[in-house]
């Protein structure tokens, strides 16, 4: 059972995991010098235990004792009790979810071994905002993405607010991180995927009528420029989500990629 400790002290050192969890440099290095990631509230902390992460501490106001008594049970780690003027001068907010936990992270998984057995899949290109990553990592679990690959630059699935805004998702799709932009969408394609490149760009292909083979990747773009020329190069065909005339001609030209990647996965579904 994890054991209950009290604190005061936000400068605690056994509290290290959990300072400022906004700085996102700081935490960057942190992270990777330890192999930990934070996970905040309980749902997300119940489905990161349940993904096989161990947990190194959890850091919850008494209240949140309770409610996560089966989860601390089968724990042999420390529970570290604050009130919430202490959490918040350590994590730098106001976490109103009450609870975090601090798990390590399990090693990657080689590119190849994420592709075995997958289907449909996305590949993102430097989306390096973890909010939207973490959206599309929610929007692939619901609506049937095997796996999502990583190009090197994208943002982290397992910051904090990554994790926070998949609800756990990230924990829920196999995934890996290429080592290789110019080259590892060839693994891809060698391994049967036809690759279609979504783009805003309306003489592209319409979503649903893109070629759909056996297995499919559908290639995201960063927030801002898209995907870059090269992997839109690579592709075997560019798609778009067509839009609807009358708002073009107000000035909405394009959706967000979080949008974008809804819709585009439900349709990946509906040919699935």
């Amino acid at each position: 059972m994890a054991r209950l400790i009290p604190l005061a002290d936000p400068a605690d050192p056994r509290l290290a995991d959990y300072v400022r969890l906004r700085d996102v440099n700081l935490r960057k290095s942190l992270e990777a010098e330890h192999g930990l990631f934070v996970a905040e509230g309980e749902k997300v902390i119940r489905r990161a235990v349940a993904a096989g992460h161990p947990v190194r501490s959890l850091l919850m106001a008494r209240r949140w004792a309770e409610p996560l008594a089966d989860v601390l049970d089968g724990l042999d780690a420390p529970a570290y009790i604050v009130d919430d003027a202490t959490m918040e001068s350590l994590t730098g907010f106001q976490v109103h979810r009450g609870a975090l936990a601090s798990l390590e992270r399990l090693p990657l998984s080689p590119l190849e071994a994420v592709l075995d057995g997958a289907r449909r899949i996305l590949v993102l290109e430097d989306l390096v905002d973890h909010g939207n990553v973490g959206a599309i990592y929610r929007c692939a679990a619901a609506l049937g993405i095997d796996a999502v690959i990583l190009s090197p630059r994208c943002a982290d699935p397992l910051y904090r607010r990554a994790v926070k805004v998949s609800m756990g998702a990230v924990f829920a799709i196999p995934y890996s991180r290429m080592t290789r932009w110019r080259d590892d969408l060839s693994i891809i394609r060698d391994a049967g995927f036809t690759m279609l490149a979504l783009t805003p760009d309306q003489g592209a292909t319409p979503m649903d009528r893109a070629p759909m083979g056996e297995r499919v990747a559908l290639m995201l773009g960063s927030e801002g420029d898209g995907l870059s020329s090269r992997w839109l190069h690579e592709a075997d065909e560019r798609v778009c989500i067509p839009m609807n005339t009358a708002a073009m001609a107000n000035g909405v030209d394009s959706l967000n990629v979080v949008a974008a990647a809804a819709i585009a996965c439900h349709s990946l579904m509906r040919h699935g």
